[in-house]
């Protein structure tokens, strides 16, 4: 019977799945942008289409007007396991629409669904509750529930957003999660490296150009100071060997996909320096001078081991100080696990190409889930021009991801995969 009702399920999917191009529509429809992060309007429009689906509650959530959350419950048959979808409602901001070929509130041409916010994430979050749709309509093949926790506060940190539900809402948490945020369907992440932001400060003593000898110009100062950080990314890393393999053996198909450099990227410290500024004119020697760094490190490397290693190369250097602006350890799923392997045999039924599975070079939501103890994995659309002008998404990608969801949250609520073990 399993195998039967699972048929069924694809078949409907399939049948349905136009409904996913329209989900987005309504939802690019809905301005959402981050400033100023007031989502008040779209989580009402998901509301709305989420209850036309049937028996699904839902609840919207504010812990910092104008954010608001959507916290939607689907419930199967009997008592189970809880499976967590996770995206997020807010988007960068449109700009100047004159310089759109398509209206960035939605529209579809060629084959593409073009709009702010298509790829990061409406298009995911469109999937996702399509599928829930989907699962509602055939609660009486399935047990446990589906909660989708999809936030308006992820452009800007989360604090509001997935952090705060997890924190204070009963539902927000599972035995599992799937986050739709932008990648590719062919390749899942199960993990990502860990962040540091950090502002360095250098100071001088200031005077004219020409009297060096009676000036300590706090641009060297800081050019020394960016130096010894750039070792950083000369660290030894050993890898977890499980992690290794997995990134190697995703190579061809990670790197087709997010550029070649990916998989050296990926076991290595990259350092990159976002701003930097120093001195009023060309003939004085600068009194300061400060430089902001995007540092990102990989398993095998902790949060702790590498604030030391910051601590090692900038201690000491004259007229240096530094804090650390926002700090994320390395978080990751074994690739092994039972949701990475359900969401990869979902993509294999759907797609008829097995997905790779690998880490993921940014952070994302799914981090906040991993530190909470949640198995967690990264499916979702392919961004093209994501926060620019024209970002779109594929309408056949799209609607097959939709059906990836629906597919992967019945057999993981059924247990296909520890029955198939």
């Amino acid at each position: 019977m399993p195998d039967d009702a699972r048929s069924a399920f694809k078949t409907l999917l399939h049948e349905r799945r136009g409904e996913t191009t329209d989900i987005l529509l309504r939802l690019l429809a809905t301005p959402s942008e981050n400033p100023p992060a007031d989502t008040g309007a779209i989580a009402h429009e998901v509301r709305e289409i989420l209850r036309a689906a049937g028996d699904v509650d839902v609840e919207l959530v504010t812990a910092k007007p104008p954010i608001t959350n959507v916290v939607a419950r689907v419930r199967g048959e009997n008592p189970g396991r809880r499976l967590m979808f996770n995206g997020h409602l807010d988007t960068f901001e449109v700009g100047d629409t004159s310089t759109w070929s398509a209206s960035p509130f939605g529209e579809v041409k060629d084959g593409r669904v073009y709009g702010r916010g298509a790829a990061d994430m409406k298009g995911g979050v469109a999937a996702q509750v399509f599928a829930a749709r989907c699962l509602a309509a055939f609660g009486e093949h399935w047990p446990g529930e589906l909660v989708l926790t999809l936030t308006g506060d992820e452009q800007s940190g989360g604090e509001y957003g997935t952090a705060y539900l997890l924190e204070h809402h009963p539902h927000a948490a599972g035995d599992a999660m799937i986050c739709a945020d932008a990648g590719s369907p062919h390749v899942l992440r199960f993990g990502e490296k860990g962040t540091i932001w950090m502002t360095v400060e250098a100071d001088g003593i200031a005077g004219h150009g020409a009297h060096t000898h009676l000036t300590v110009n706090a641009i060297d100062r800081l050019i020394e100071a960016i130096a010894a950080i750039r070792t950083l990314e000369t660290m030894e890393v050993t890898l977890p060997p499980a992690i290794a393999e997995a990134i190697d053996d995703a190579a061809p198909r990670s790197e087709a996909l997010s550029g070649t450099g990916e998989t050296d990227v990926l076991k290595s410290v990259t350092v990159n320096l976002g701003t930097i500024g120093g001195g009023v004119r060309c003939n004085l020697a600068a009194d300061h001078a400060a430089v902001t760094v995007d540092i990102r490190f990989p398993p095998g490397l902790s949060l702790a081991a590498m604030n030391d290693a910051i601590a090692t190369r900038l201690d000491g250097l004259p007229g240096i100080t530094y804090r650390i602006d926002y700090d994320l350890d390395v978080n990751m799923t074994d690739p092994g696990d039972e949701i990475v392997k359900t969401v990869t045999d979902a993509g294999d039924a759907i797609l008829g190409l097995r997905p790779a599975a690998t880490m993921r070079v940014g952070s994302s939501d799914a981090a906040l889930y991993r530190f909470k103890g949640v198995p967690s994995v990264i499916c979702g659309l392919t961004p093209h021009n994501m926060g620019g002008v024209d970002e779109y998404v594929d309408v056949d990608e799209l609607e097959a991801l939709g059906q990836i969801y629906g597919l992967a949250a019945f057999d993981f609520l059924t247990g296909r995969a520890r029955r198939h073990q």
